[in-house]
C-alpha cells in the first residue's frame, strides 16, 4: 500500500469498545462504543462477547467511510496472556487460545487480539497487540514476596507506561536504552514502574498492591485483612472484588469520580484533603521504593494516567519526589495511539515483532529473547 500505513486499533473494556483509524502519525477517525449492562449480560463469558463487539466495530467503520479501504495492520489490546516481556506481537494461534481459556484470567482486554485477526481478515495487513498488561521484566531479586510458595507477579499498566517512558526520552533528546526513570500511572488503578535503560525492573501489582487509587484498596495490611474476612465471613471471591472494585476513594469518600473529588478538595471539604493527601503520600512513597530499586539512579520521575491531568494532585505528589529527579507530567493514558504506535514501529521497521509466548523477534528462532 502506498502512502502513509493504514493501522486500526481497537482497545475492549469493560462496557465500552473504544477504535481509532490511523493514517500514519495522524488520527483519521476515533469512536467509543458503549455497551449496556444488560446487553453484555447476554453472554455467558467474555469471548462470547467476539461477534457483538465485531459487528460494533464494522458498523462504527462503514458509518465513517472506513469499511471497504485496506489496512496495513489492525491491532488490539494486550489481555491476560503468559508473562512475556514488552513489544508488539503477532497475534497466532497460541495467544487466541490463551484469550479464549483465561490461561491467566478473563478480562475484556482478552477480547483485542481476537478482534484483530478477525477484523485483518476482511480489512487486511497483520494482526498484532502491544505491550499487555502481562509484561514482565522483573529483575530477579523483584520476584522474592517473603515465602517461596507465593512469587511476586508483574500485573501493570504495560502499554501507557511505556509508550509514556519514549515520550518522556524525547523530551531529553535521548535513547530509551540510555535512561533510568520511574513512571507512575495514576487511573482507576495504580502503577509505579521503575525503568532500567528500558527494561520495567519491577512494580507494584496494580490490582492488589502499592498505593490506594480511585477504587481499588491497594496493599492491606495482610493480618488485619484476614481478621476483617473472619469477622465478615467473606469468601476469597468477595474480598477480592472488595480490594480490586470497592476500596481507595470509593470507600472513603463514596465516589470513584476524581473530578467530584477534585471539587470537594477545592471547596475545602477537610475528610476529602486528608484522604487525597493520605493517597498522594501512599504514591510518593511508592516511587521512592522504586527509586531504590534503581539504586538511586534515577533521571526522570514521570506522572502519567487520567489523575495526572489534576494539578492539584501533581502538586502534591511533586512535593515528596521532586528531590529524587526531574518531574515530568504528560496526563492521560492514550491507549489507543500507544496501541497504534507499536504497530508503525513494526510497519516502519523501527521494532521487529515478536512472538508469542516466547518473546523472540520473528523469525530469531534459537536466540536469547528475554
Amino acid at each position: 500500500m502506498g502512502g502513509s500505513p493504514r493501522v486500526l486499533a481497537v482497545n475492549p473494556g469493560g462496557m465500552t469498545t473504544k477504535l481509532a483509524v490511523y493514517e500514519g502519525d495522524e488520527r483519521a477517525f476515533e469512536m467509543s462504543v458503549d455497551h449496556s449492562r444488560e446487553e453484555l449480560a447476554a453472554f455467558p463469558t467474555i469471548p462470547d462477547q467476539l461477534d457483538h463487539r465485531l459487528a460494533a466495530i464494522r458498523e462504527a467503520l462503514e458509518g465513517a467511510g472506513f469499511a471497504d479501504k485496506p489496512f496495513d495492520a489492525v491491532v488490539g489490546r494486550g489481555g491476560l496472556f503468559r508473562s512475556i516481556p514488552s513489544g508488539t506481537y503477532i497475534v497466532n494461534e497460541q495467544m487466541m487460545d490463551d484469550a479464549r481459556t483465561g490461561y491467566a484470567g478473563q478480562h475484556a482486554s482478552n477480547l483485542g487480539a481476537l478482534l484483530a485477526e478477525s477484523l485483518r481478515r476482511t480489512l487486511g495487513g497483520n494482526a498484532y497487540v502491544v505491550d499487555p498488561v502481562c509484561v514482565d521484566e522483573f529483575a530477579p531479586e523483584a520476584r522474592f514476596s517473603g515465602h517461596p510458595d507465593i512469587e511476586r507477579i508483574s500485573l501493570l499498566h504495560a502499554l501507557n507506561i511505556r509508550a509514556t517512558a519514549k515520550k518522556a526520552v524525547r523530551t531529553l533528546d535521548k535513547r530509551l536504552a540510555d535512561v533510568n526513570m520511574i513512571v507512575a500511572h495514576l487511573g482507576s488503578g495504580i502503577s509505579i514502574a521503575p525503568l532500567r535503560k528500558g527494561r520495567m525492573i519491577d512494580v507494584n501489582n496494580a490490582l492488589s498492591g502499592g498505593p490506594f487509587s480511585p477504587e481499588r484498596t491497594g496493599a492491606l495490611p495482610l493480618i488485619e485483612m484476614f481478621d476483617f474476612m473472619i469477622e465478615k465471613e467473606m469468601d476469597p471471591k468477595r474480598m477480592k472484588r472488595f480490594i480490586a472494585k470497592e476500596g481507595g476513594l470509593l470507600a472513603y469518600l463514596g465516589t470513584n469520580d476524581f473530578r467530584e473529588v477534585e471539587e470537594r478538595f477545592e471547596a475545602g471539604d477537610e475528610r476529602t484533603i486528608e484522604v487525597v493527601r493520605a493517597m498522594a503520600y501512599q504514591v510518593g512513597k511508592e516511587i521512592g521504593a522504586m527509586a531504590a530499586a534503581l539504586a538511586g539512579e534515577v533521571d526522570l520521575v514521570v506522572l502519567t494516567g487520567a489523575l495526572a491531568k489534576a494539578p492539584f494532585f501533581v502538586d502534591l505528589i511533586r512535593k515528596r519526589v521532586s528531590f529524587i529527579a526531574e518531574v515530568l507530567v504528560l496526563p492521560g493514558e492514550n491507549e489507543l495511539e500507544s496501541l497504534a504506535f507499536g504497530a508503525l514501529e513494526v510497519l516502519r521497521g523501527e521494532a521487529e515483532p515478536r512472538v508469542y509466548p516466547t518473546g523472540c523477534a520473528a523469525g530469531g528462532e534459537g536466540q536469547v529473547c528475554w
